[in-house]
């Protein structure tokens, strides 16, 4: 019995000192991307699109409730109703297009992401594998980095490189 446990006692610490770290800032890394600042451009292009669509909207409806403020004094009362269930109408459809825009700039922007989100990811499984790491961390996540582990980003950037 002393035998094992003086054998894991030799055992054990050679496991932990055999480990290797590495660390990684991917936000700064997708920022260098050259996909990520054509998606951005894209996307800020969609939503100047769906914001003018929306700003055409908007400007009808003040448009519309500026004309009826000003002739509601001689509507009747069945002519204001209309008016007004017209106005609430078009309200509605105001922030249905607003939901509808930033539920599709939402879904393109993670259609368009996620390939390059597999290809980082792939990189990094590569730097890790032929790096032999036990572990690579988010380097923003970890409350402390520490001197043995190693900021892989470098080597992550050629792998990046090298899968154009």
């Amino acid at each position: 019995m002393k035998r094992i446990i003086l054998t894991m006692m030799l055992i054990v610490p050679m496991t932990v000192m055999a480990q290797k770290f590495g660390h990684v800032d991917s936000a700064t890394l997708l920022k260098e991307l050259p996909e990520i600042a054509k998606i951005d451009g894209e996307l800020q292009a969609l939503a100047g699109q769906y914001e003018k669509k929306l700003k055409d909207l908007q400007d009808e409806l003040k448009r519309k409730y500026d004309e009826y403020e000003k002739t509601k004094a001689t509507m009747s009362a069945a002519a204001q109703k209309e008016a007004e269930a017209s106005l609430q109408e078009l309200s509605q459809k105001v922030q249905q297009t607003y939901n509808d825009s930033q539920q599709d700039l939402d879904k393109q922007k993670a259609d368009k992401l996620a390939p390059v989100y597999d290809k980082v990811r792939k990189a990094i499984d590569n730097v890790g594998k032929a790096g032999q790491y036990t572990y690579i961390f988010e380097a923003a996540n970890a409350l402390y980095v520490g001197a043995n582990a190693k900021d892989v980003s470098a080597e992550i950037k050629a792998e990046l490189e090298k899968m154009k």
